[in-house]
């Protein structure tokens, strides 16, 4: 059996990892803002009117104008840091660069508002290859392609590990497909414990899930299942093969036919022996479990001839 190429993938040592953080509520902080504002605007207003009431400018209508438009922008200040996060989303929250956590309570949250909040999904997602044209271990042009399963695990390695995740996850994919449809034969020729694409395809999407797990982990990335969706030899072997598989086909029904006879002839002369039908020296013997088996054996009718004569002329 062909010795399994070992699959290498560096894990590189993961400079930040997630960790959760559950910001305030948001809607008191969004009534407080509101009423801040309020009271801000009405304090500016007020100031106006109390300037152009006494033709003059007050000072206590200048500082009521002042405290009211600073009452105001503070209020709007407090509700740049609302964050509105949906159901399997999280929030990626970043100070001036640095990493503070990350979000994952879903509803309106309030952090601080000088932060950045980079929207990660953490819902479950499909990824499909397209068909990729690769060699077999026995190096025969093949078609194949897989489907992949997997979801964001980890949001701090989604975000700052890599630099697209989505786009590492899908040409982690084709790389790990390319790899495995190089290890494995198409079909085992050979009738031994070698494992095959197209015989056992629960054991290579095992591996395969295995592998893909190994090479995203660093992202962030669970893989929840994978699938092939497409195996076929190549278009120019594709008639080859299929005379190949015939003829295998062929020659395992013509050893099972060929069994069967044979323990089909045995029976009759075990019978005829047992009950005393007929009396056979071992020339006779030959000749019928001869045309018994090629009677049993052949792939046309056969013609019978009645012998009217004795069994020996």
């Amino acid at each position: 059996m062909a010795r399994e190429a070992a699959v290498a993938v560096e894990n590189l040592e993961t400079q930040v990892e997630e960790r959760l953080i559950e910001g305030a509520s948001g809607i008191p902080v969004l009534i407080f803002s509101l009423v801040m504002m309020l009271a801000g605007a009405g304090g500016v207003i007020g100031g106006v009117v109390r300037i152009n009431t006494l033709d003059a400018a007050d000072v206590s209508a200048v500082a009521l104008i002042v405290v009211g438009a600073l009452l105001f922008l503070a209020g709007l200040f407090l509700l740049c840091g609302l964050t509105m996060i949906d159901p399997n989303q999280a929030r990626v929250v970043q100070l001036f660069g640095r990493y503070i956590g990350t979000l994952r309570i879903d509803g309106l949250r309030w952090v601080n508002p000088l932060t950045t909040r980079k929207p990660v999904s953490t819902r479950i997602r499909n990824h499909e290859t397209a068909v990729m044209k690769v060699n077999d271990a026995d190096g025969s042009p093949i078609e194949i392609a897989a489907v992949v399963v997997w979801q964001v695990e980890d949001t701090a390695r989604a975000v700052f590990e890599v630099d697209d995740f989505v786009q590492f996850v899908s040409t982690q994919t084709e790389a790990a497909v390319r790899h495995i449809a190089n290890n494995y034969p198409y079909d085992n020729h050979e009738g031994t414990d070698r494992l095959s694409l197209r015989d056992n395809a629960d054991e290579i999407t095992e591996k395969l899930s295995a592998e893909l797990a190994e090479r995203v982990a660093s992202a962030g990335v669970r893989i929840i299942e994978s699938r092939l969706t497409h195996l076929a030899y190549a278009p120019e072997v594709a008639q080859a093969m299929l005379q190949r598989q015939q003829a295998g086909a062929v020659i395992a029904a013509r050893q099972q036919i060929v069994e069967s006879a044979v323990g089909m002839v045995e029976l009759a002369l075990n019978r005829l022996a047992e009950q005393g039908v007929v009396d056979l020296d071992e020339e006779r013997r030959a000749a019928m479990v001869s045309n018994l088996l090629v009677v049993l054996c052949g792939d046309r009718p056969t013609q019978p001839v009645v012998n009217t004569g004795t069994l020996y002329s």
